[in-house]
Parts: structure tokens; C-alpha cells; sequence
């Protein structure tokens, strides 16, 4: 499994969570508090993840932390 956290304004949240959860199961989206958020998927599809968060992020004006 790997986490990626991505920090984002708290009114993108349902439209992030949405497109994210509908992507054929890449991964679940798991609210800290806000627009801070953690999104898991299995190891495998890391890949697809990173790319997927990168274009989601630049669309919506998110920024991933760590990874």
C-alpha cells in the first residue's frame, strides 16, 4: 500500500474524492481535516496514482507533500 497526501482548498474535496474513488478502484480518499487529505492505494498501481494526483493537482491548484 502507498499514501500519498495532497493538501487542497477544502470546497475541491467532494470533486477530488469523486474523480478519485471513480478512477476503477485505484484508491480511497481519507479526509484529516479539511483540504488535507491522504489517498491510499495498493503498491502496485503507484504509477497510475502519481500521474492521476499530478494532473489533479495542476487542474485544482493542490499541492502533493512528501511523495
Amino acid at each position: 500500500m502507498v499514501v500519498r497526501r495532497v493538501m487542497m482548498s477544502a470546497r475541491e474535496v467532494v470533486f477530488f474524492k469523486g474523480v478519485v474513488e471513480a478512477s476503477e478502484g485505484l484508491a480511497a480518499v481519507y479526509a484529516e481535516r479539511g483540504g488535507d487529505l491522504q489517498v491510499a492505494a495498493p503498491a502496485e498501481r503507484a504509477q497510475e496514482l502519481d500521474a492521476m494526483l499530478d494532473g489533479l493537482c495542476a487542474e485544482l491548484g493542490a499541492m502533493r507533500i512528501g511523495q
